[in-house]
């Protein structure tokens, strides 16, 4: 059985409408979701000594989520991650988008999906929201209207994404969540175990964008189908951190993405999902000085995000999974976060 409750989470200044919080709640698991952005606030599930803790980086307070912070919990678009400096081409037209991470477009720009109110619909075991992006914003082509589904089944919270264009437009939707399993406000993730099921990663220049080179994993700092311990990882290959996509082997039919293990705790996190990349990324911009719940710091690699997408800056890659939709097709995503305990 799931349980979903609404309350007021906060009022956005200047009358611009209220933040409700979803809360869902099973035997296994309860996550708080609210209408800004679709964001996941909290998540909270037992270790195996039964004490339950929240395992995402967030904040208590609608203020956290309006100041300039790291996408926390939020969907992310209308195109997630980087578009090298900003345009692409489609049908003879050149495009231009906001520079908000210099000297690329980042997340869908300067006010993202992450940065605007969503319409909630309450399901049985859920939550739906949804939204429509009109023609131009952020620079992007066409109207898209837009559907985020949440739903919880005992210890896994599936996301479902959903969109339609009135013209073509590169559409690649995801949530931003920072996970750590030893529970929100611990230091770092360095004592996770990591294992991603990906032969092929995507080596970035120095401003993140791809090089278009599909690059083996094997004999790499990014060979992760075996676990791996991420801070002697870290440490042995001298990496500042993740931040790059991980190629799956997927179709667009449901396949495993990747498992974190926490052995001090025991908790584990499952991803499976149908789209064709992940980006991995260990929270190395993260710099302490934000105030999460709970009193909480957030230093560097003090979560990390398994953010499923399709991959980086596709849209001027053209042998890169394609993005565009168009009108008359649906883009139809889905990706399911299963927490359970070893």
């Amino acid at each position: 059985m799931v349980s979903v409750t609404r309350a007021v989470f906060g009022e956005l200044p200047l009358g611009g409408g209220t933040v409700e919080k979803f809360r869902l709640q099973s035997d296994l698991l309860r996550v708080d979701i609210i209408s800004w952005g679709c964001t996941i606030t909290a998540l909270e599930f037992k270790d195996r000594q039964g004490r339950a803790s929240d395992v995402v980086l967030g904040f208590a307070d609608l203020e956290g989520y309006l100041q300039k912070q790291p996408y926390f919990g939020a969907v992310v678009g209308r195109v997630a991650n980087r578009i090298a400096k900003g345009t692409f081409k489609m049908d003879g037209k050149e495009y231009h988008l906001a520079l908000n991470k210099e000297p690329n477009s980042l997340h869908g720009g300067v006010r993202g999906f992450d940065k605007v109110l969503w319409t909630p619909r309450v399901l049985f075991n859920g939550v739906q929201f949804s939204r429509v992006s009109p023609d131009g914003e952020e620079g992007y082509p066409g109207e898209l209207k837009v559907w985020v589904t949440y739903t919880l089944d005992g210890g896994e919270l599936v996301v479902n994404y959903r969109a339609q264009a009135s013209q073509a437009t590169p559409v690649n939707l995801t949530n931003h969540s920072y996970f750590n399993l030893a529970g929100q406000g611990s230091p770092n993730i360095y004592d996770h175990e990591v294992t991603i099921e990906a032969d092929t990663y995507l080596p970035v220049d120095e401003t993140l964008i791809p090089t278009g080179e599909v690059a083996p994993v094997q004999g790499t700092a990014f060979d992760l189908r075996k676990p791996v311990e991420l801070g002697k990882h870290l440490q042995d290959f001298h990496l500042n951190g993740f931040d790059h996509n991980f190629c799956l082997k997927g179709s667009k039919e449901k396949h495993f993405c990747a498992r974190v293990h926490h052995a001090a705790s025991g908790r584990v996190l499952e991803v499976h999902t149908t789209q064709p990349g992940v980006q991995f990324y260990t929270g190395n911009f993260l710099d302490g000085t934000l105030n999460g719940k709970s009193g909480a710091v957030y230093p560097k690699h003090s979560g990390f995000c398994l953010e499923t997408q399709n991959w980086p800056d596709a849209v001027n890659q053209p042998h890169f999974p394609p993005v565009l939709l168009r009108p008359g097709e649906e883009y139809d995503h889905t990706t399911w976060f299963k927490f359970s305990v070893a």
